[in-house]
């Protein structure tokens, strides 16, 4: 039996979206996934960072889409970072986004998260740990950075090496304790040029990042939104404050310092309906901020909000690609030749529902009891293995009759 297969068969049974349902399942959409690759190849040829939007209903494919960007990226060697929104992701608050993305990020072609054992590597004197240094003292909002950095290459004491290494990660450590550890190491006290606030500078964590990724040799990062739509239900202030950070991942080079970088934001079709037409956006953005260049970014996010792409339904040439694929896998998974006429699969599904997600987990059903079985609804495997349809009739999955 082939297992990656299986796990491929779970996944879909399941109807939960996966990487490895993203690498093999990747065929769907091609207008979209070359436009995607042309920004992948800016990023790769010439370091332009970019972001977009996509928007879809629920069950057309969205979190399945950004699985298949994730492979296409550590395809191209670049590192990934896939997380959904939610009450513990608040993208209000960037510096407990960042922790949760930190926890989601993935070098290239390792299944494991996290970049730690690279840092670890670094010595004080390496050209990378130079560059590093003076890009955190030079070109990010605060120089807080720098400390950290000058202190985690040179610290001796494990526990202090920790806490430095959970800065970097979003465990920000406290601001005297660093102090204490930088004077200690370099008999120096620490003079910031600006001091650090986590809830006003964390996008210097995230330029830091894309900055070190670059000088690795990566080709770039890719980061992964889900489930944007939950913005709406943050409280009006919370939720502006969230536009204005979706715009340093948006429009890189206006908003942010972030290099070599594509953003990725997944959010439900009627977001525009929802919340910033019936919550009154715009109007919000225009009540709360008299300057010009601060309601700016926010415009713009609600604007390429509004104009995303939509991901339409699969055709039904699709739908049958699909199916026909699910139907190999099942057969490797577990051994056997269903031998299927994907026609009638897709017929057997329909009463299941228009979206997509349900139909695949009806053909997976179906496939289960023929396997198990040798029959399902009015399909009938013979002794040669080959389907039987009797009377012309559709293979129902609610009608089915098992033998015992």
């Amino acid at each position: 039996m082939d297992f990656e297969a299986q796990r491929v068969i779970e996944a879909l049974r399941s109807g939960v979206s996966s990487r490895a349902v993203g690498h093999y399942f990747s065929s769907a959409r091609p207008e979209l996934m070359e436009q995607i690759s042309c920004k992948l190849d800016r990023i790769r040829d010439n370091g332009e960072s970019s972001g977009m939007v996509v928007s879809g209903k629920y069950g057309e494919g969205k979190t399945h889409l950004l699985n298949t960007v994730f492979n296409l990226a550590h395809d191209n060697n670049m590192v990934v970072s896939l997380v959904s929104l939610s009450k513990e992701t608040p993208f209000d608050k960037l510096y407990l986004a960042y922790q949760k993305l930190i926890s989601n990020t993935y070098l290239p072609h390792r299944l494991q998260p996290g970049f730690q054992h690279i840092l670890q590597d670094i010595t004080p004197n390496n050209p990378l740990a130079l560059d590093l240094l003076s890009f955190t003292s030079k070109h990010l909002e605060t120089d807080k950075l720098f400390f950290v950095l000058r202190s985690f290459l040179n610290v001796d004491d494990p526990d202090e090496k920790y806490l430095l290494m959970a800065d970097l990660e979003g465990d920000f450590i406290n601001n005297a304790l660093l102090r204490q550890i930088y004077k200690r190491i370099f008999s120096q006290p620490v003079h910031y040029s600006v001091p650090f606030s986590k809830t006003r500078h964390s996008m210097d964590y995230f330029a830091m990042l894309s900055h070190l990724f670059k000088l690795l040799g990566f080709t770039g990062w890719v980061i992964l939104f889900d489930e944007t739509e939950l913005l709406g239900r943050l409280g009006k202030k919370a939720r502006l404050a969230a536009y204005k950070n979706m715009a340093a991942f948006l429009f890189p080079g206006q908003y942010s310092h972030l290099e070599s970088t594509f953003t990725m934001f997944a959010i439900g079709s009627s977001y525009r309906e929802d919340v910033i037409e019936s919550k009154h956006d715009f109007e919000n953005i225009n009540s709360m901020y008299v300057d010009r260049t601060q309601r700016e970014p926010m415009e713009k996010v609600l604007n390429h909000i509004i104009t995303a792409l939509q991901l339409q339904p699969l055709n039904q040439t699709e739908i049958l690609s699909i199916l026909e694929l699910v139907q190999v896998f099942h057969g490797k998974a577990y051994d056997w030749h269903p031998q299927l006429d994907v026609r009638e699969v897709l017929k057997a599904s329909e009463n299941r529902g228009y979206l997509l997600r349900t139909r695949i987990r009806a053909a997976v059903e179906l496939l289960d009891q023929l396997y198990q079985y040798r029959q399902a609804g009015e399909i009938r495997i013979n002794e040669l293995g080959e389907p039987q349809y009797q009377d012309d009739e559709l293979p129902s999955l609610n009608e089915a009759e098992w033998e015992g």
